[in-house]
Parts: structure tokens; sequence; C-alpha cells
């Protein structure tokens, strides 16, 4: 196969393919039938000499040939982008509607500046909150339900950096730790929390699930311990009024204490064994990766994250 006998409109449909993971959504991205995307991606596989995708139950799977090819397809083609159709954005005129999921302790922290930065620079623009119940949110992205998730996501990032061929972007915003969080009179606010002690108090559970077995109860197991767990609860809101208000004890992010909107009434200690840290990661599609609206949104909660973050952990 020779580059010069390469028809190049073929790499274009192939970055949509590999965008979307899906011959059917990477045609309506392309304004083409589903028939159409098939016939150029069975060009370019007898033109390479490589499967390139094949077929699965969910989309297509890309070969490790297409794996390796990829990033190069769609960096050439971001800079032909930019080379012809310079960008001409104007935040303020912009009119953008973005689909967003994130806990309901994570949207307290950061919706009020998103708003004030929308109200002053970008009138146009409108937000949509979407139910954050999964850990996993990756299937959300992928199927287009949302344009951006932000939240702690173990394990996604790791995979997401070894994936070369994963259409998910990803950025980390903060690192924090993990509290034991009780009312200020609790018999346990008062000197350092033993292990045994919380081993032996009542447990509340923040669980999108509703499952009684999280991150804590595996490195308590790790211990040969475990906890009883009286209640779960699926809001950090919700979390914060049932322990300010009875003996139940939480496990909390330490800078997500003020989105309970209990601080006067709360105390936190030091958990009495290792946790991993706390991450909040922002998610999005590579579809979006070059949409300047989409830029515009993601700068802001990059930009926002330190001032945030500081804010809460000092009405703590």
């Amino acid at each position: 196969m020779s580059f010069l006998t390469l028809d190049l409109n073929l790499l274009r449909v192939f970055d949509a393919v590999m965008t979307e993971q899906n011959l059917t959504r990477a045609a309506g991205h392309l304004a083409m039938t589903q028939p159409a995307v098939s016939n150029a991606i069975k060009r370019l596989r007898e033109s390479l000499g490589d499967e390139l995708l094949i077929r699965t139950a969910y989309g297509v799977k890309p070969t490790p040939r297409a794996e390796a090819l990829w990033p190069a397809v769609r960096s050439a083609l971001a800079g032909l982008e930019a080379a012809v159709m310079p960008e001409t954005f104007d935040v303020s005129q912009a009119h953008a509607t973005f689909r967003m999921a994130m806990a309901d302790a994570t949207a307290v922290l950061w919706l009020p500046s998103l708003m004030r930065s929308i109200e002053r620079e970008a009138p146009k623009v409108n937000v949509r909150m979407v139910p954050l119940t999964t850990r996993e949110p990756r299937p959300m992205l992928l199927r287009g339900d949302i344009d951006l998730a932000v939240g702690f996501f173990p394990g996604v990032a790791a995979q997401l950096s070894s994936e070369m061929s994963s259409p998910i972007r990803h950025e980390r915003l903060y690192s924090g730790q993990y509290v034991s969080v009780m009312r200020k009179d609790h018999p346990l606010a008062k000197g350092e929390l033993t292990l045994d002690s919380y081993c032996k108090a009542n447990h509340l559970l923040v669980s999108f699930s509703g499952r009684a077995h999280g991150l804590v109860d595996e490195a308590l197991a790790q211990l040969g311990r475990e906890r009883r767990i009286w209640l779960t609860v699926n809001q950090f809101f919700t979390a914060g009024k049932v322990v300010a208000n009875s003996d139940l004890i939480t496990v909390l992010p330490k800078h997500l204490m003020a989105s309970t909107g209990m601080t006067n009434a709360l105390t936190w200690r030091e958990l009495p064994f290792q946790m991993p840290a706390v991450h909040l990661d922002m998610l999005w599609h590579e579809r979006d990766a070059r949409s300047p609206a989409h830029r515009w949104l993601r700068k802001h909660l990059e930009g926002m994250n330190t001032t945030s973050i500081k804010s809460a952990m000092e009405s703590d």
C-alpha cells in the first residue's frame, strides 16, 4: 500500500468510529449512512492489511494496530481542523446546553461558582444536572447521555491512563483524605479515635447503589476487622443530617463536609487505619474534546477547583 494512493477521507471515518466505538453513532456524527461507514472501514482495512475493528455486542473493539494508529490520526486531523477552520468562539454569544453528572456534595461545591461564571460570561449557556448513581460513568459518556462527569471514580483514571484507544478523556481536579465524621457531642468526638472504638460504633454509609459495603469495609477486612452499617443513604446532605442528629458516624472526604450543610453540628477525627486518597476526576468524551464551548466549561472547572475546595475546608 502506498500512502499516495490512500484515500484520506477513510481516516476521518476511522477517527469517528474510534471516537464513538460504534458504527451507527459514528455514521450519525459524520452525516453518513451506516452502510457507507462500514464500506469505508472495509476499504481502509484492505489498504492497511489489518482488521482494525472487531464487532462486539456493544459496538466495535479496536485491534492493536488500530490502537497504535489512532493517536497519530487524531492529532493530524486536529491540526488540519485548526488550520482550515481557525477558532472564532465568542462565549458571550454561545448557545450550548451541558449535561453534567455529579454527586450532590460535589455539585454543592462546584455549581455556585460555575453559575456565577455563566451569568457573567456566557448568559446563553444552560446546564442540566443528571443524577450520578454509579462510580462508573463511562457508559453514560459513551451513549451521549452526559457531556461531563465529575466525581470519585476508583480505578477508572488508572485504566484510562493505560488504554490508548479509549475515547474517554480525564483530568484530576483534586486529591484529599477521608475522615470519620460525627456530631460534635458524640462520645467518640473527644480524643483520638481508636480502631476498637471505631469498629464498635454504629455506622452510616454513603452508597449510590445501596450496597452496604464500601472502601472502608475493604480496608477493615485487610486488618481482620469489620463494622456494622446501620444505614445506607445515597446523598451526602442526608448523611450529614442523620449523623448530626444520631449516634451514627460516617466516613466522608474531608472537603465534602461543608456540602452536608451541617458543619456547625459536625466534627471529624482521623481514621485509625490507612485509607487511599480520595480523588476528584473530570471525565469527558473525545467527541467533545475540541469543542470550544466544552473547552470553556472544562477550563472553568479546572480553575474553580482550588478556590471551591479551599472555601469548603475553611468552613469546616
